[in-house]
Formats: C-alpha cells, structure tokens, sequence
C-alpha cells in the first residue's frame, strides 16, 4: 500500500534534507518530483493540483526560508497536508440507534467479505451487530454472507431465493432483528459490473426507508480513477456518509485513498489490508501520512500485533527464552504467531525507514513461502529431532530436506540459523537486553501487562536498535536469512 509513492517521495525529500539552504528553485523542483509522484501513484489532477498549491504557498513563507532546517520545515509542511487530504482526525462511525449501517457499491469490491468483517470488528468491541443479506440478485450472495456469519459469530438474516422487492425484505428483516436484541444492523446490498438506474433508484428507496446513520460505500482502491467516480455518483444520488476502502494490501499506488476524500469530502471510515476476517483496521489520516512519507506507523503495528497474539503463549515462549531453553518447538511456535499477523513485508512498512532498508534485504526476504518452506522442515522433524537438533546429522538431514519438499541446503541454512539463535538464548548478557527490549513492549518475561513474547522482543530491537533510531539492520538481516557472512539468498 502506497509503496510506489512513499519511494518516490522518500528521494524528493532526502534531497531537501540534505541542502544547507533552501532557495525557491530547490522548493520548485521538489514539488515538481511531488507532483510527478503524486500524478503516478493515480491520485485525481485536480486533487494533485490543490494539493501543490496549498503546499507552494507555505512552503516559501520567509519563516521557512530563513529557519535552521528549512529542509526539515518544508517536510513537516508536507505531512500535514497529506493528512489534512486524507480527512484530518479519525472519524469514528455513528451507531447511535437505531445503528444502521448500510453497505453499498460495485461488484467484486468486496462488500460482502467487509460486512461481516465489520461485524467480527464490533462484536469485539462489545456491540451485538446483526448482519443482513439485502443482495438479491447476485448467485449464492446470500449463502456467502450466511456461511461468513456463522464463520464470525453473528446472526444473519437470510430472505427466500425467490424475492425480489429490496424494502419488503427489508421490513422482514427489521421485524426479525427486534428478536435477536442487537444494537446494531449491517445491511449487505446488491452491486453491478457497472453503475445503472436501477441500481441506483433500488438503493434509493431502501435509504429512504431504513434512514440509516451510516451509508459506507465500499470500494475496491486497485480501481483508481473509477473508483473516485463511483464514490461521486452514489454520493451525488444516494448520499454517503463515508467510505471504506478495501485491498489496499495488493495496491502499491493508493491514489484512490487519497482522490475519494478530498473529491467527495466523506471521510474513509475503514481500510482493508488483508484476506482475514480480522483484516479491517480503522482509517486514521495522520498515520497514514506518516506511513507515506516513510516515518512508519508504530502505534498500528503494536495494536495489530497485541490483537493478533496470544498473549499466554508469548510469555510462555519468552520464559523458555530467559531460561536459556528453546528449540523447534518453540521455533514453530514464533513462526504461526509471525503468520498470524499476515503479511511480513504490511506489518515491517510500519516501522519507521523500512523504505530505505527494503532494498538492501535479500531477493525475496519477505516472501510468505520462506516461512512455510521453514515450517515444513520443522513438521517433518519427529518429535526427539524437534526437542534435540544437536541430533540432526547428514542422513536425518537428507531425510527432512525429502520430506518437507526442500533442499539439503535449506534444511542445512534453517539448522544453522537455528544454531545461532540458540547460542543468542545461552548469552546472558544478549537475553537481558532483549527482555528490557520486550519489557518495553507491554511487559517482560517476568513482569506483568501482557508481553509479546520472543516476537514483541524482535519487534523493539528491529524498531529501534539500529543507528538515530532507525531499525536495526543487523537483526533484521539476521530473521529474513541475509545476515553478514550469510547465504545471501533468503531461506
């Protein structure tokens, strides 16, 4: 998400922070590569434009021209117009009652995996949501919301195949809801290939009966310009309250997500970065500025990461840690809590710099497969190898690299990798630095507050061990299979 954009800008503005003193020619060229990058990552012309405009004019104010660090000014003045563009402040969704909610727009973008997303989302919040199939034309639409309720745990009310009238069935579903005491109703409705009046005139009634406080329109952000012209015509026919965006962890432009705030004026309630029933996060501007102009999103990555591990096993695994004890148990362990978190390459683009670390990391370091392939290896170990890797000689080694599909040298770099890490477990003084580490994450191996485990650990040294804060190249090289003296391919 945004990775093209926040490489392009990450060059423009090294650049400024590198001159002594800037002069309007530096300032013209920099919103010039701004514009450029802005332009190629398919943000909306007019948008781009307003956007140069508003940052030309502070940008050469006599205050920043004449300051200690004007580079450093100039790129504040950038980061808060990026986040005046994506809408300012959070904007939290309204479920005052009778909490409505209604989903619409286009085919394919993913309206109904995001309702029952949403759910999951605030059934943990404490909400009792319900969930609505109100898409009565699309095959098995209404068999797909069922199955992904019960997937999430909440009632979904199911009309016959058979009916067709949009505000009849809604009426029935209004009826049903009274007995499952929810407070809030999702209603999933029904998209086209493309926009039509039908469409339209159907969504239009339903909104005038229901009269819901949220309409949300959901929209597939890889789509680009037509997706900011979709967010206008159901905005302009319907009225939206805001927009959520989805698979924005498969598009590296982004310009849809900065377009549709600025052209519609409806804030981006929600984002989806991810196939999971958890993968939808609240939209908030300021760390998604940030996250563009590569000063990472520290603050999300920790709520991802304490909502998606398991908070006794983590402390079960750091406890092993401290004693000096871990093996491929506790090895397999820390790769299902890492797979849990999705994707490596979204969780690391939070940390701060990761854009300029990224190229010097192995071909293919972040490739999900690595950990399966690791995985693999570890599952065809019996259960004494596991306990024992001292064990593991050439004949048990030829054996595993068979079973699990790999290579002898896979098995081989695992096992030695493996090796190093234990020998940082038996290093007392290494093992109390990285439990200060992971204290500082919400809790040590011993302390209280729900620690992260070996991971949370990990996490810290990568986020800031390394040089002016920046992540520490050495441990990370040494997790992604790229360390100094190393294989220089990745596992």
């Amino acid at each position: 998400m945004f990775s093209n954009l926040a490489d392009s800008l990450d060059k423009t503005f090294r650049n400024l922070r590198g001159v002594g003193k800037i002069s309007e020619k530096n300032i013209s060229d920099a919103l010039r590569d701004v514009r450029l990058s802005l332009l190629e990552a398919d943000v909306e012309l007019g948008v781009v434009k307003d956007f140069i405009a508003n940052v030309s004019i502070k940008a050469q104010g006599a205050e920043v021209l004449k300051s200690i660090k004007p580079g450093e000014q100039i790129v504040k003045i950038f980061q808060d117009e990026l986040t005046s563009l994506l809408g300012g402040d959070q904007a939290p969704i309204n479920l005052n009652a009778p909490g409505y909610v209604l989903l619409c727009g286009l085919n394919g973008a993913g309206k109904t995996t995001t309702a029952a997303k949403l759910a999951l989302r605030l059934k943990k919040e404490g909400r009792r949501p319900l969930l609505v199939a109100l898409d009565l034309y699309r095959p098995a639409a209404i068999d797909q919301l069922a199955k992904l309720a019960e997937q999430v745990g909440v009632p979904c009310y199911t009309p016959d195949p058979s009916e067709k009238d949009l505000v009849k069935v809604a009426k029935q579903a209004l009826k049903w809801a009274k007995t499952e005491q929810g407070t809030v109703i999702i209603f999933d409705t029904a998209g086209r290939q493309e926009l039509d009046d039908n469409l339209l005139d159907e969504l239009k009634k339903l909104h005038k009966f229901l009269n819901p406080g949220e309409t949300l329109l959901v929209a597939d952000s890889a789509t680009g310009q037509q997706a900011v012209s979709v967010a206008q015509t159901f905005d302009e026919k319907i009225g939206i309250t805001g927009l959520i965006l989805t698979k924005l962890d498969g598009d590296a432009r982004g310009g849809a997500a900065l377009s549709m705030r600025s052209v519609t004026g409806k804030p981006i309630k929600y984002i989806g970065e991810g196939e999971k029933m958890e993968d939808l996060a609240e939209f908030h501007p300021t760390r998604m500025a940030d996250r563009i102009l590569g000063m990472g999103d520290v603050v999300s990555m920790v709520e991802q990461v304490a909502d998606k591990i398991d908070e006794d096993q983590a402390m079960k695994s750091a406890k092993r840690m401290q004693s000096g004890k871990f093996d491929f148990n506790d090895f397999l362990d820390q790769m299902k809590m890492i797979q849990n978190l999705g994707p490596l390459e979204g969780l690391m683009g939070m940390l701060p710099g990761f854009s300029k670390i990224k190229k010097q990391l192995p071909a293919g370091a972040l490739d999900p497969s690595r950990l399966k392939h690791m995985e693999a290896i570890v599952l065809s170990m019996t259960p004494k190898e596991r306990a024992k890797p001292i064990i593991i000689k050439p004949g048990r080694r030829r054996r595993l690299a068979a079973g699990s599909g790999t290579s002898l040298v896979q098995v081989n770099q695992l096992l030695k990798q493996f090796g190093q890490m234990q020998k940082m477990m038996k290093s007392k003084s290494k093992m109390k630095g990285m439990m200060d580490q992971l204290g500082g994450m919400g809790g040590g191996a011993g302390g209280g507050g729900g620690g992260m485990g070996g991971l949370g650990g990990l996490m810290s040294k990568m986020g800031g061990g390394g040089k002016g804060g920046m992540p520490d190249m050495d441990g990370l090289e040494d997790l992604l299979g790229g360390g100094k003296g190393g294989p220089k391919k990745p596992f």
